[in-house]
């Protein structure tokens, strides 16, 4: 008799995930390249950006446009968070491989 109780409880905790996952998006660090370059996101959304790096060494995910910055160890993940943004272009890159290592987050 408890667990029908529970459930209007559960209920919200269950479309958060669901929601966080759907926004959730993976920026791969390869080469000294994100991948992909252009990575399109729902305008108006919250966003949880993951950054994995799979070079040997360390890259700064750096953006002055999103008013972001973190630096991602070699071999490593690390997660930000951005938005919600206008309908746009935020480029980013990686500012210690600032000639390669370029992209944009296109919000539409």
């Amino acid at each position: 008799m408890k667990r029908l109780f529970l459930l209007p409880l559960l209920l919200p905790v269950a479309v958060l995930a669901a929601e966080s996952a759907e926004n959730a998006y993976l920026l791969i660090i390869q080469d000294h390249r994100f991948q992909p370059v252009d990575l399109v996101v729902p305008a108006g959304k919250k966003i949880k950006l993951t950054i994995e790096n799979r070079d040997a060494t360390p890259e700064e995910f750096e953006s002055h446009a999103l008013n972001r910055e973190k630096v991602v160890p070699a071999k490593a993940t690390a997660t930000i968070f951005i938005g919600p943004l206008s309908p746009g272009r935020y480029p980013f890159f990686g500012e210690f491989n600032e000639k390669t290592a370029q992209g944009v987050v296109i919000a539409q």
